[in-house]
């Protein structure tokens, strides 16, 4: 049976000051959920919005109550304290969420050695560490998700080639939640991981992909934040293992409008920017 609501739930979430990872946390908050954000920002960024302090006045502000963790996701301690502060401040954890992600679309040769590393470390052994750290608690909450943003595993030659580094990297972090999907199906803790159709709105989309210009011509973190909410309330032991997409998901909750999520009202569809990987 479906969960009606994420109300009272506790999240941890990787990343999450701003963007798709803050929009995800203020649609559980709007539910009355726990949200415990692991993220670096404690000072604001010259050029980025929000920090892990910001994003948690919003969350409480929304209804939810809000625990932010200044750390890193490549810091072994930092997870471990954060798994542990969160456990302890909210009594248990019932959804890990893998948000924070570097992207880098260079190509292999101007990619630098120490890029490579940092997606690696942040995307891959980021979104293995926080899950397994969070396992055992996991095994008790009712209905344990783990739900990492990352794409299905399209190995044509047309995203293989296109940065590889990058691509190495998303996928390293679907293979390894589809990996805690199959090794914990037993314990009941689902393992998806979710991608949208379109570009979304976002600073990683703003700065990396194209400006002002692609921003015109995506999709709001929203539309990601409510297909995530749709995925958390469904029975972990039978709705697991899955590379979701976006829009699909919110399809068959019944969605069948997705004017409202035009980051420029009235954009149509059919000129939104395709995302990658798809």
């Amino acid at each position: 049976m479906t969960a009606q609501t994420l109300a009272g739930k506790t999240i941890l979430m990787s990343g999450g000051s701003r963007g798709i990872g803050l929009a995800i946390a203020l649609r559980a908050a709007r539910d009355g959920a726990n949200i415990a954000l692991m993220a670096k920002t404690d000072t604001p960024h010259p050029k980025l919005e929000g920090t892990v302090h910001s994003a948690a006045e919003q969350i409480e502000a929304a209804g939810g109550r809000a625990l932010p963790i200044v750390g890193d996701v490549r810091n072994d301690d930092d997870i471990t304290e954060a798994v542990l502060t969160t456990q302890g401040e909210f009594g248990g954890i019932d959804i890990v969420i893998n948000n924070a992600s570097v992207i880098d679309l260079s190509g292999s040769l101007d990619l630098a050695a120490r890029k490579y590393d940092l997606m690696q470390d942040v995307n891959v052994r980021g979104t293995f560490m926080l899950s397994r750290a969070a396992v055992p608690i996991l095994k008790d909450a009712p209905n344990p998700h783990i739900l990492s943003l990352s794409p299905p595993l399209n190995i044509t030659p047309r995203w293989l080639g296109a940065h590889t580094g990058y691509t190495l990297a998303k996928y390293g972090m679907t293979m390894a939640t589809l990996g805690f999907a199959a090794e914990f199906a037993d314990d009941g803790i689902a393992a998806n991981t979710l991608w949208p159709e379109t570009t979304i709105a976002t600073a990683a989309v703003q700065f990396a992909l194209g400006g002002d210009r692609m921003m015109k011509v995506s999709r709001t973190p929203e539309v990601y934040a409510d297909a995530a909410y749709e995925v958390l309330l469904k029975p972990s032991r039978e709705y697991t293992g899955q590379t979701l997409i976006v829009e699909e998901v919110l399809r068959d909750a019944g969605v069948t409008d997705f004017s409202g999520y035009a980051a420029v009202p009235g954009t149509p569809d059919s000129e939104l920017f395709p995302d990658i990987f798809l």
